[in-house]
């Protein structure tokens, strides 16, 4: 079981070795390109009900880590569907994930952001200046 860090998550995504290693070559292929996308899955039936859609652009870091230390053998068919997927939609499907509730916490980037706490806005009052 290969895995798939995102960004600054310090909790990896788990992947099969095979599968992963199809995923590298398509997200490198599209990032090189300086093409954005999104990666999506639903949770398995050993996670947490639900799905999680990572927004995938080349200024967010991505680490694949393999069980295996020889590569896979890439599948040509695979690949070419993966490529027509992203390139169609913008969006790559998986199967299902084992997914903990933390692969599906931000980044990092805007973390400062979520902690901010909301301020109620009172009715006709103007917004804050500055």
């Amino acid at each position: 079981m290969g895995m798939l860090y995102y960004g600054s998550a310090t909790t990896p995504i788990h992947i099969e070795d095979e599968m992963l290693a199809h995923l590298k070559v398509v997200m490198a292929t599209k990032l090189r390109r300086g093409e954005s996308f999104t990666v999506t899955w639903r949770h398995d039936e050993h996670s947490p009900a639900g799905r999680t859609t990572l927004w995938i652009e080349p200024s967010i870091p991505l680490r694949f880590t393999f069980d295996s230390a020889d590569p896979c053998v890439l599948d040509p068919a695979l690949l070419r569907d993966l490529a027509d997927e992203v390139s169609r939609g913008g969006s790559l499907t998986l199967p299902p994930l084992w997914t903990p509730v933390a692969a599906s916490t931000s980044t990092g980037r805007h973390a400062a952001a979520s902690r901010r706490p909301r301020v109620p806005q009172v009715a006709g009052a103007a917004g804050p200046r500055g």
